[in-house]
């Protein structure tokens, strides 16, 4: 027993500590949308019966399109066009083009040509009312009518034609549709063509003023331009007769530049001599008469040959040296000579190096003289230059305005030829426009299956904030998650002729899903309270109509199978255990037996085909809660326990009354009772901690009501279980069962 009851306290902690978090936000969110799927859909339907109504309400609208070339590349006659015209090889040229067909100065001229102020589809006095001053008229409101001034209603037509009108360039080409929309097809394609039309007319407008401008100027400008050139000219002449210039050109090859050139070559040449001379002269200071580790004085010929001969001369000695003494006549003419091919390879050496340094005086006093005839020169060359730039500067002015002059003629003459071209136009229309044969706006199928598709997301988020903002109890787990107590069990809903006799259920079909669900919360109930010898149980609920009284008939039942069990009704404001049951409402109660006016066994009532017996609340007293609160109702109770194996007590709601918070203190446990999908769970928290602070024990929880289909098609609760294995070990007890004491 006391394994099991551990083993019971362990999984109802792990269930308690289960959070919702474990299941996925996207299945939480689908089995929301699957429960209120008919609301969902109800929604998608209404908003598509008012979009049908109102699209059909509407005043269809037809379109038409009239294509045009933008001319990018075409034959020039005159070339004006390349610096006056406005026609280019970009894109911005082709989007400008676009952005005129839009422009409210071609609009304006598009309504001064046809006088659409006064078309009935343009003119706002002729058209009918809007929909908003229909519904104004409709609910008896006063609608007051505008003003229309001459410049208000220009406007209002330029507007108007503005926005209807569509201009889509086409990619990858040089054609621009512009599209008109109108609720008359006829309109809409004279529109458009007329349109095009007067685009192509103010640009071929535009372009003759531009090029009559462009005449004016240019002939003003011709007069200064002829002068200065003139001007130019005059100055060059009596430049060349101050310099005695008769030929200027090929300056660059006159003898003075030739000189100069032949100077500084020679002068690079000297410069080389004398940095080669410099060299091999500091070479020689720096040897202080060491001469011989100098390879520029050792390659001199001379001294190589007397080397040589040196070397001749100590080869001999060396010779004499192995064979005769050092006082022999021909030992001491030899080293004589030795003596005398050093001195002379010295002396040599010497004459060598007194010639690199006069070398190197000659090689810069050269460089020097060279120098000095290069700087010569390059004056004589400058002066010349100096001549030469002014004289080119006043050419260029001669040849420059010459240009000038010969550009703004010829401009001048293209101009005056292009004024009387007619095929100078930006653009030319390629495809008229024709009357629509269907509407484009509005476009019923589509707006229809957009606002479904809108329909259905609405009220899907309906359907979520639904379940967010529902805060009762739907499963164990919510039970756990959110009141963190146990769940003993979960009571199913009954329906029909059932739901009507909930409270004998028990009675009347033993082995259903509800009756096992009963035996599983008085198996719960006993292993919390294993080894207790006289076991009371408060049942209540939070607040009425939670079925706590069904409940706590069926666990009596239940419990009567095989214990002496006496079930006690303290509700005395709201009692019902009687009449659930069907027992004899007139019986002494309670009250009498607190008041001694009946005994213990005229109180008791047994139910019939049961060993159960119900005492009920007899008269009800005007002050419930004193009568609780005394110590004769505390001793009464506590007879009453001794009297039986389990004492089940039926208490008025907790969130009402105090009630059961004192009648919680009288026994062993509490069983709360809690309506699936009806109570929310911040009220029943609230009772649970109620009960908390009196230090009431409670057992645990018991979901009343609960749709296990729904449960567990919305809410992820496995529920098959009982359906399955219901009954299956629910067959009632033969043993005997004695009688209260």
């Amino acid at each position: 027993m006391e394994a099991n009851a551990g083993s019971f306290s362990l999984q109802s902690m792990m269930g308690a500590m289960r959070q919702k978090g474990d299941t996925l936000d996207l299945v939480i969110y689908w089995r929301a949308i699957a429960k209120r799927k008919w609301t969902i859909i109800s929604c998608a339907i209404a908003m598509t019966i008012a979009a049908a109504v109102i699209v059909n309400l509407q005043t269809p609208i037809y379109q038409s399109t009239v294509t045009l070339l933008i001319e990018q590349t075409k034959a020039k006659v005159a070339p004006t066009e390349e610096v006056y015209a406005s026609v280019g090889d970009t894109r911005e040229h082709f989007q400008t083009q676009a952005e005129i067909l839009k422009s409210r100065a071609l609009a304006a001229k598009l309504v001064d040509k046809l006088d659409l102020t006064r078309h009935r589809d343009f003119d706002p006095r002729q058209q009918e009312p809007s929909l908003k001053d229909k519904i104004k008229q409709y609910l008896g409101f006063e609608v007051e009518k505008q003003q229309w001034t001459e410049d208000a209603l220009y406007k209002a037509v330029i507007s108007s034609v503005l926005g209807r009108m569509t201009v889509e360039p086409i990619r990858l080409s040089q054609l621009i549709r512009v599209h008109f929309e109108s609720p008359d097809p006829i309109v809409a394609a004279q529109i458009a063509n007329a349109i095009a039309e007067t685009y192509v007319e103010a640009d071929a407008e535009a372009r003759d003023i531009m090029n009559m401008r462009a005449s004016e100027w240019l002939g003003g400008r011709l007069a200064g331009l002829k002068k200065t050139l003139e001007e130019s000219e005059r100055a060059l002449q009596a430049y060349r007769e101050r310099a005695r210039l008769i030929e200027t050109k090929g300056l660059a090859q006159s003898g003075a530049a030739r000189q100069i050139d032949d100077q500084l070559t020679r002068l690079a040449a000297a410069k080389q001599r004398r940095y080669a001379a410099e060299h091999a002269y500091n070479q020689v200071k720096e040897a202080n008469g060491q001469y011989e580790t100098l390879p520029v004085v050792m390659r001199n010929t001379l001294v190589q040959r007397l080397k040589e001969m040196e070397s001749e001369a100590e080869k001999k000695v060396m010779e004499m040296s192995q064979k005769l003494g050092p006082e022999h006549p021909r030992m001491i003419q030899a080293q004589a000579e030795l003596k005398q091919a050093r001195e002379n390879t010295r002396r040599e050496m010497e004459t060598v190096a007194a010639s690199l340094a006069n070398e190197y005086e000659i090689a810069r006093a050269n460089e020097k003289a060279l120098e000095s005839g290069v700087a010569t020169a390059k004056s004589t060359v400058q002066s010349i230059n100096r001549k030469e730039f002014e004289l080119a500067a006043l050419e260029r002015a001669v040849a420059t305005n010459r240009q000038i002059y010969e550009l703004f003629l010829n401009r001048f003459r293209e101009t005056r030829a292009s004024r009387d071209l007619q095929a100078n136009a930006v653009a030319r229309i390629t495809d008229q426009a024709r009357p629509g044969q269907y509407p484009v706006k509005p476009k019923k199928e589509q707006i229809i299956s957009v606002v479904f598709v809108l329909g259905l997301l609405v009220g899907g988020l309906i359907a979520l904030l639904l379940e967010r903002l529902d805060n009762t109890l739907k499963s164990a787990d919510d039970v756990e998650e959110k009141l963190g107590k146990p769940t003993l069990t979960s009571l199913p809903l009954l329906q029909g002729d059932s739901a009507k006799s909930v409270g004998q259920h028990y009675l009347k079909d033993p082995k259903s899903v509800f009756s096992e669900a009963i035996r599983t919360a008085r198996t719960g109930v006993l292993l919390s309270a294993a080894d207790t010898q006289q076991l009371t149980v408060l049942v209540t609920s939070s607040v009425p109509d939670e079925g706590k009284t069904a409940v706590a008939v069926n666990l009596a039942v239940a419990q009567a199978q095989n214990k002496r069990v006496l079930l006690v009704d303290a509700d005395l404001r709201r009692p019902s255990v009687i009449s659930t049951l069907g027992l004899d409402p007139n019986k002494p109660g309670l009250t009498n037996l607190l008041s001694g006016s009946a005994t213990f066994a005229q109180c008791l009532q047994r139910v019939e085909g049961t060993s159960l017996y119900v005492i009920g609340t007899g008269p009800i007293p005007p002050n419930p809660l004193e009568l609780i609160l005394s110590k004769r109702f505390d001793a009464l109770i506590k007879a009453l326990a001794g009297t039986c194996d389990f004492l089940l007590v039926d208490s008025p709601p907790v969130h009402l009354v105090s009630d059961a918070l004192v009648l919680s203190k009288l026994v062993t446990g509490v069983l709360f009772v809690v309506k699936a999908d009806s109570t929310p769970y911040p009220l029943v928290r609230r009772c649970i901690r109620a009960l908390d602070e009196v230090e009431a024990k409670i057992f645990g929880i018991t979901l009343n009501q609960l749709d296990f289909k729904k449960a567990e098609r919305y809410y992820g609760a496995y529920t098959g279980a009982y359906d399955k294995y219901g009954g299956y070990y629910s067959k009632p007890s033969k043993q005997a069962v004695p009688a209260l004491r």
